[in-house]
């Protein structure tokens, strides 16, 4: 059984392996009246994912989506989608001037982002915006100085911001085991069809842009702005698509290199996708990112850990309920939120840059 600092990050499994617990602990259901919420669009591809979660979450109560384009409704199939059967559609309108309505999930097509999310900002609503924030970083920015004028809070929809495994990485980086950081390495791959490939076709950024930002947003969480980010996009599939479908990104650092790889041909890529943070006092290796496994090398022992590689097993979380729980927090006054609109905007910055894209 683990003691001292670290009882508070881990749990004995029945096997007697080390699991990391929950930083986020959910607000209690009976002491809180949940938070109004609702969601406007479905075209994302987390779109059912995130009205799942927020449906589940003991701190949110649901009352209705946005979906005003017929062909989305039907190629989404929303009258047979669990996540969405009983709860009630209605107009933009309908849903930001529905009483005691605190926050909305921009869930639009990617195009449509940026433009819905500074509506309900200015219709005075937290939101949680998906990824990435758009292809116009000026139009972002604006977006973040409206709500931080407001004293309204942005959750970007990055996967791996409440992941067991990152949040273990970010802490240990922060606290210093693992030195001074020289080099990251990340992979983010998959095979997508054709069909999925077709969606991706109106965004110039290719796959970096679509995957290859959830990484980005932890190396820069961990490293900041990049001090120059260098683009390499290549077309490796056998489909008659201009899609950029095999890409790399370079971006320096003083004293460190990070490689971000993306790419929609690789088979069964996501068993292979890594985040690998290396220091001149140790490494610790993600692989895969979900459900979460890991390696950790130490040049000196760190509490219950030993010299050398060992193996640290997490506990798989489903995808954005800690997301929920943390916002409902910050939503509430009970805490600042940890992913500051500066750091949102230097991840999208560094996104379009390795997307090959401006940020003019």
């Amino acid at each position: 059984m683990t003691t001292g600092l670290h009882r508070r990050r881990f749990l004995a499994a029945t096997s007697g392996a080390v699991l990391l617990a929950p930083f986020h602990i959910r607000a209690s259901q009976d002491a809180k009246p949940r938070i109004r919420v609702g969601q406007i669009g479905t075209g994302h591809a987390h779109a059912d994912g995130q009205m799942a979660a927020m449906r589940k979450s003991p701190d949110f109560e649901v009352v209705g989506f946005v979906e005003p384009d017929e062909r989305l409704r039907a190629v989404r199939a929303l009258e047979k989608n669990p996540a969405y059967q009983g709860v009630p559609m209605m107009t933009e309108e309908q849903l930001l001037n529905t009483p005691g309505l605190r926050m909305v999930a921009v869930e639009t097509e990617v195009k449509d982002l940026l433009a819905t999310g500074t509506r309900c900002v200015r219709a005075g609503m937290h939101i949680h915006l998906d990824k990435p924030a758009g292809e116009s970083l000026p139009q972002f920015k604006a977006l973040l100085d409206e709500a931080a004028r407001r004293k309204l809070t942005v959750k970007m929809g990055y996967m791996f911001r409440y992941n067991a495994a990152f949040e273990f990485c970010y802490r240990i980086v922060r606290e210093g085991w693992l030195g001074r950081v020289f080099s990251i390495e990340t992979a983010i791959g998959k095979i997508s069809s054709a069909a999925d490939r077709a969606k991706l076709l109106p965004y110039r950024g290719g796959t970096m842009f679509e995957l290859g930002c959830h990484v980005i947003d932890s190396v820069v969480h961990l490293l900041g702005r990049p001090h120059k980010v260098t683009a390499f996009a290549r077309r490796s599939g056998a489909f008659k698509d201009d899609l950029l479908d095999n890409q790399l990104a370079v971006l320096e650092y003083p004293g460190a290199t990070v490689t971000v790889r993306s790419a929609l041909v690789e088979v069964d890529g996501g068993a292979r996708r890594q985040f690998v943070v290396c220091g001149d006092a140790g490494t610790f290796d993600i692989r895969p990112l979900e459900p979460p496994k890991a390696r950790l090398a130490l040049a000196q022992p760190r509490g219950e850990f030993k010299k050398g590689y060992q193996d640290v097993p997490f506990p798989s979380r489903p995808r954005y309920e800690a997301d929920f729980a943390d916002m409902a927090k910050v939503i509430r006054g009970e805490k600042k939120f940890d992913w500051s609109p500066e750091h949102d905007l230097a991840a999208q910055e560094t996104v379009l840059l390795a997307s090959g894209l401006p940020v003019t």
